[in-house]
């Protein structure tokens, strides 16, 4: 079945509201974040169809799309560069060689390269229409979470390794009384969250911290910050802790030998 992204006349809106600037090399006091609707699994894709008017039944859309993705899992690994309507994907070999090597460096791993289609990016470029809805109220924001080990945004998170979070009021401050409620947890949803033992960087903008050895690889994790510092304003804490969570979740994974 071919995807024609210009069969429909149809422009879609997302809104936007300004947060506070997180971005280390912020020139201007507010970044612009938008407002997400909830995430989809393929499941959540297909039910989706009857919205956008795809004349395809939701079952065959997502039998379809399940089994297209794992041949494309395959042939990716296998070394074939995949071209669609949505995406690009090819596997990238990092690292910089003599031209005499044999095997690659240690801990060199090859990599899943996947960039928008020239199609998608045309098509919100041209489409989509940002709502501007004014200034985000929430007391601090995680923003982003980045893997050091792999420089993954927002994905993964590795046992035993520098995880770097980025918001606004996020620094992780209690007074003697709170002193046990305060800290970054990782919050499976199902088990007591999981408290860092190690804060290398506290600061509002930003925490980085070592990811607990004891989170389960393959479980998804939320980040949760509990501090009673204030999200705006310095000086001083608040009489109660405040809870900032992430809207997204990491999956927890070992380390590569």
């Amino acid at each position: 079945m071919a995807i024609d992204f210009t069969v429909r006349d149809v422009i879609h809106k997302v809104v936007a509201k300004f947060v506070h600037a997180f971005l280390p090399d912020a020139k201007k006091p507010y970044n612009l974040k938008a407002v997400f609707q909830p995430e989809l699994d393929i499941h959540g894709i297909a039910s989706k169809a009857e919205v956008y008017n795809i004349e395809a039944e939701p079952r065959l859309i997502e039998e379809g799309f399940s089994a297209a993705c794992e041949l494309i899992y395959y042939l990716v690994a296998d070394g074939y560069k995949i071209k669609t309507p949505i995406f690009n994907m090819s596997i990238r070999l990092p690292g910089e060689y003599e031209g005499a090597e044999t095997h690659l460096p240690e801990g060199v791993r090859p990599e899943a390269r996947l960039q928008a289609s020239a199609a998608l990016r045309k098509y919100i470029r041209e489409r989509v229409q940002v709502e501007f809805d004014g200034i985000d109220q929430r007391d601090g924001l995680i923003a982003e979470a980045v893997d050091e080990h792999t420089g993954q945004v927002d994905e993964i998170m590795t046992i035993g390794n520098l995880l770097t979070i980025r918001g606004y009021g996020l620094k992780i401050e209690a007074d003697a009384t709170h002193t046990g409620e305060a800290g970054l947890f990782f919050d499976d949803g199902e088990n007591p969250p999981v408290k860092a033992e190690i804060l290398a960087v506290n600061e509002p903008r930003t925490l980085k911290t070592i990811v607990p050895l004891s989170l389960a690889a393959g479980k998804d994790y939320a980040l949760k910050a509990v501090t009673q510092s204030y999200s705006q304003h310095g000086g001083g804490l608040l009489k109660n802790p405040r809870e900032v969570r992430s809207e997204f979740k990491l999956t927890a994974q070992p380390a590569q030998p």
